[in-house]
């Protein structure tokens, strides 16, 4: 099977998923492995995918988004709209109803008081809550009974599914969590590393930035599932030895994010041990730039608003940066068919991307060496740097350890020198690069570079959350703990009263000149450097069933469904 032949049938495959258990645990253990291991159990204290995707196997939202990106109910009975009496009629309340008999995994109830603490819990101020923009204008929560629950907008909200919907809201439990909130939140180190859950499966131990050991929920909601008693998630290590412990050892079942280069994903599949998983969603690689100053000299103002940076607030050096860089060959090198050359930060639905940014499509190295000469910036001693004001034009472009990652920050470093930037290169583990510790100088929320690179998406199909996250108020700081996902910490009057006006539209034209609006800003301020519009790719054995890969919400959002295919 060659890789664009796996890449087709693999969305062609989902649909062949038998129900093949009746038993709780009757099918053993089961083995997963991220390359990037979680620092956490708790999605609130991080932006980064690991920690989203493994508590999904603990935490749950009200409701969450399925493969074709449709809402659909988890701990709620039903999904309220204004047809069904669950949305007001003006846009300002919906009412969420618990499904009955719901229980945590330590065999207490779930009720409408977890909800509402859980929205208190996020935004309650000084907790640094890396979620908070899924609670936009919430301004109450009311409990009128065990199962009802009541959210109030300051503003009509035609999209009122941000609070308690997808994997980056779920519910928390109030009596595990009740000592945790504001400054507190980071500090309950076994709240976070073993949250109490209503999902398939419970922590049993908990091993930072290495593996999560855990076992079925004793007291998960269908008395048959899970099929598997025991699961572990693994972390460490790189992308292609993940890919190659599914589809060539066997040793693991499934691997998440196979970012590995066609030719060797292709030499791997031919061990006939596994298959891949893909399809596109909104997941792009992207460049950030810091609009602010990573000066170690700063101290605790170091890459704050306080001190804009020396050499990024010049936009023309930001435009040429982008425009050195060729997009279809690192698509090509990296990612063959499961790339896109992007020029947008929002690349999906249809409905929302954009066509005004299409010229970063072809490279320029020229155009970019002749912007930067008219903004003054020259190499006037001939060492082929260019400086300014008696700055040089010098960067750090730090990024996770990947082999596609330092690939392109190799190439990307040729390009930028051949318009007189000189690069310094860092990469970091990505379980630190991801993880959220606010006491590590390495997170990409703390950013004490000048450029890094990763990739990044959202829940669902509605970006009104996602573009929210370049709010003024979502730079990460002292203050928020460094949580917040404005990591350029770009902040325009503009662009958040743009947030503001889609949260209240509700025409799906209007509400995507919005989005459109907000990713051109973004663009064209090159605050954002988007490059490669990625599908997700992951891999499991084939003898892992109920598979369905989802690019709209965590990837593991059905584990309560996977089986083992007996031979």
């Amino acid at each position: 099977m060659t890789f664009k032949t796996a890449l087709m049938g693999a969305v062609a495959s989902l649909a062949l998923v038998p129900a093949a258990f009746a038993e709780r645990g009757a099918d053993g253990h089961v083995n997963i492995i991220y390359y990037q291991a979680p620092s956490t159990m708790n999605p609130y204290l991080s932006g980064g995918t690991k920690e989203l995707e493994s508590a999904s196997l603990v935490l749950e939202p009200l409701a969450r988004y399925n493969e074709a990106g449709t809402i659909v109910p988890y701990l709620a009975e039903s999904v309220p709209t204004v047809e069904n009496g669950g949305v007001s009629e003006d846009l300002k309340t919906i009412t969420w109803k618990l499904k009955e008999g719901l229980k945590w995994s330590d065999g207490t109830p779930l009720t409408s008081e977890d909800v509402k603490f859980t929205w208190e819990y996020c935004t309650t101020e000084g907790g640094g809550c890396s979620q908070s923009e899924k609670y936009n204008d919430v301004v109450e929560v009311e409990t009128p009974d065990e199962l009802t629950v009541v959210v109030h907008f300051g503003v009509p909200k035609p999209f009122p599914y941000g609070p308690f919907v997808g994997a980056q809201a779920p519910i928390v439990q109030k009596a595990q969590f009740a000592d945790c909130v504001g400054e507190a939140m980071a500090s309950c180190t076994e709240e976070n590393f073993s949250p109490i859950g209503t999902g398939p499966f419970v922590v049993d131990e908990f091993k930072t930035n290495d593996v999560v050991s855990l076992s079925a929920n004793p007291h998960y909601r269908d008395p048959n599932k899970p099929a598997f008693a025991t699961a572990t998630l693994k972390g460490g290590g790189d992308a292609q030895s993940a890919a190659r412990s599914v589809l060539e050892t066997g040793e693991f079942d499934y691997a998440w994010n196979t970012q590995v280069s066609p030719d060797l994903l292709e030499a791997m599949l031919a061990k006939g041990k596994g298959q891949l998983v893909s399809a596109f969603g909104t997941l792009v690689e992207r460049i950030m730039v810091n609009m602010t100053d990573p000066d170690p000299a700063l101290g605790d103002e170091r890459a704050t608003a306080a001190h804009p940076h020396p050499i990024l607030s010049d936009l023309a050096v930001r435009k040429a940066l982008s425009m050195a860089i060729d997009r279809a060959l690192l698509t090509e090198i990296g990612y063959g068919d499961a790339g896109r050359p992007t020029c947008n930060v929002l690349p999906a639905p249809a409905i929302y991307n954009s066509t005004a940014n299409d010229a970063c499509l072809t490279q320029d190295i020229e155009g970019a060496k002749a912007i930067l000469e008219e903004a003054g910036w020259v190499d006037s001693d001939g060492d082929g740097i260019r400086e300014k004001d008696g700055k040089k034009l010098s960067l750090l472009f730090q990024s996770s350890t990947n082999a596609i990652r330092q690939d392109f920050q190799a190439i990307i470093k040729q390009w930028w020198g051949e318009i007189g930037v000189e690069t310094e290169l860092r990469n970091i583990d990505a379980s630190v690069f991801f993880g959220g510790d606010a006491g590590s100088p390495d997170t990409f929320q703390k950013f004490y570079a000048d450029v890094e690179m990763y990739a990044n998406n959202f829940d669902g199909t509605d970006p009104e959350a996602y573009m929210a996250n370049w709010e003024c108020k979502q730079a990460p700081r002292p203050e928020t703990q460094w949580q917040g996902n404005n990591m350029p910490r770009f902040c325009s009057d503009e662009y958040d009263a743009l947030v503001a006006e889609m949260a209240k539209t509700g025409d799906i034209n209007k509400r995507a000149e919005l989005a459109k609006a907000m990713n051109d800003m973004l663009m064209q301020e090159y605050v954002i450097i988007p490059l490669v519009d990625r599908g997700r790719l992951s891999a499991h054995s084939n003898t892992l069933g109920g598979v369905i890969l989802n690019t709209w919400d965590s990837e593991l959002w059905n584990a309560a469904d996977w089986y083992r295919i007996k031979e």
